[in-house]
């Protein structure tokens, strides 16, 4: 992002800015460690029933990459997100996008 989108309105920054306020609406919450954020990222309309079903739940394997869906995901929920030291992230294909966060436990460190 640059100063100029704050009058440019690109419809990237319009799409990112849009994220940003669906998270912080649905209140989500990242504990600083010990969180498994997966992204499941939707199947182009375009595909087949037949590869719809292959790629149902497996591995997404190419852009967006996923510390790029993290760091969106933290900067969207913290102003500073420095105290975030230990988390996981994954990225699978789905029929639709969602963000699914679960608690793995416990660090030994925290």
């Amino acid at each position: 992002m640059t100063r100029a989108d704050k009058w440019k309105k690109r419809p990237e920054v319009l799409r990112y800015r849009a994220f940003c306020d669906e998270v912080r609406l649905h209140n989500i919450t990242l504990p600083e460690c010990g969180y498994h954020v997966i992204f499941v990222l939707p199947m182009p309309p375009s595909w087949s029933k037949k590869k719809r079903a292959a790629f149902d739940r497996k591995p997404h394997q190419q852009r967006p990459d996923k510390d790029n869906l993290e760091k969106s995901l933290l900067d969207a929920l913290f102003g500073e997100d420095s105290h975030i030291w230990d988390g996981r992230v994954s990225k699978i294909w789905g029929e639709t996008g969602q963000i699914i966060i679960t608690d793995a436990g416990p660090c030994e460190l925290c």
